[in-house]
């Protein structure tokens, strides 16, 4: 054990600055005398912690149990999800806290020490007190040889991270196989983007762009209702949005086993950036070249949509087209690739 005198930093009484900075005479707590008594104390702490641990498990309990939304558990009035995870979550951490001050006022120990301030970069010396005080608070808390308030401690504070890991499930259903996936499927007609327009290969010119969207965008149902409406409506947009870009066939270098994703030299690719998924449309009619504005990611969309500059680190997705029997352009399936930018489940 490290004794008080070992510690340079305390020195008698002739150097110090003050020789009698006024502290009563130390008093033996009931704890440090009394074995009973120090025994009690341990176990009123270990019980603190292992109603934390209680409380953290009510916090889980309430989270699982107590409905919000729009059918919430309702009592007196007032919502129950709220105030219970409230009071557990708090009460958890307060009874650590009471907890913890219960240990340093009865079981830890309350000698005096002092310590002289000194400017500058710290010696070598005062790095070895340092350690040596650090020896001292770790021995003198008795954490070493009280297992009961160790191990009680730590599994208040084990089970107290649960707490925060329930709460992610806040942050929204896992997405599933979403990622993979747009609203994109076969006979569905590419439209514009602004009213909804069909487009048919015959009235674009070369080198023109049309922004495209699926046509279930602006489709009403039986009550005149809009098929797809609201979040979910703003959700599909963000993967289903595309271009259609229109250049000499003769221009294209079509990969295999898509020399008939086009019609007429008119080909579909969608507006989401690989790199960080910003929508792009800036398009260079010579080059063939799609430009984002984000990061100067280019694809070549006369080959495959393929990267030639910036970070992108994958082809702009094509989606594959054809036209129906009045002429207008329609998808022949989804995009055969996650659109957007790479995500950790993409293979």
């Amino acid at each position: 054990m490290i004794e008080k005198h070992e510690l340079s930093t305390v020195e008698t009484a002739e150097t110090e600055p003050v020789a009698d900075p006024g502290l009563p005479e130390h008093e033996p707590r009931p704890t440090d005398v009394d074995e009973a008594a120090e025994r009690r104390a341990e176990r009123q702490v270990a019980t603190f912690f292992g109603l934390s641990a209680l409380c953290t498990l009510l916090f889980i309990v309430s989270y699982l149990v107590f409905k919000v939304g729009d059918e919430p558990t309702v009592k007196l009035g007032f919502g129950l999800s709220t105030p219970a995870l409230g009071a557990t979550l708090g009460l958890a951490l307060l009874l650590i806290g009471v907890g913890t001050i219960q240990w340093a006022r009865k079981l830890m120990g309350d000698h005096e020490i002092m310590e002289f301030r000194h400017p500058g970069a710290s010696s070598q010396e005062d790095r070895d007190d340092t350690v040596a005080i650090l020896a001292l608070g770790a021995e003198e808390s008795g954490i070493a040889r009280r297992p009961l308030i160790r191990n009680s401690l730590l599994g208040a504070v084990g089970v107290l991270l649960l707490a925060p890991v329930m709460a992610l499930r806040d942050l929204g259903p896992l997405p599933g196989d979403k990622l993979f996936h747009t609203i994109w499927k076969k006979g569905m007609r590419v439209v514009q983007d602004v009213d909804g327009t069909p487009i048919k290969p015959a009235d674009m010119e070369v080198g023109q762009l049309i922004n495209g969207e699926p046509a279930i965008f602006f489709e009403h149902d039986a009550d005149g209702e809009p098929k797809i409406e609201g979040v979910e409506l703003n959700q599909e947009k963000a993967k289903a949005a595309v271009i259609i870009v229109k250049m000499q066939p003769g221009d294209i270098k079509a990969a295999k086993g898509r020399e008939n994703w086009g019609v007429n030299g008119v080909l579909c690719y969608s507006k989401i950036c690989t790199h960080v998924g910003c929508p792009i449309s800036l398009w260079e009619q010579q080059t063939h070249h799609l430009l984002c504005p984000c990061h100067q990611s280019t694809f070549d969309l006369a080959d495959n949509g393929r990267v030639v500059f910036g970070p992108a680190a994958r082809p702009v997705p094509q989606l594959p087209l054809a036209v129906d029997d009045e002429g207008y352009l329609i998808a022949t399936s989804d995009f055969t690739e996650p659109v957007g930018p790479s995500f950790w489940e993409r293979g």
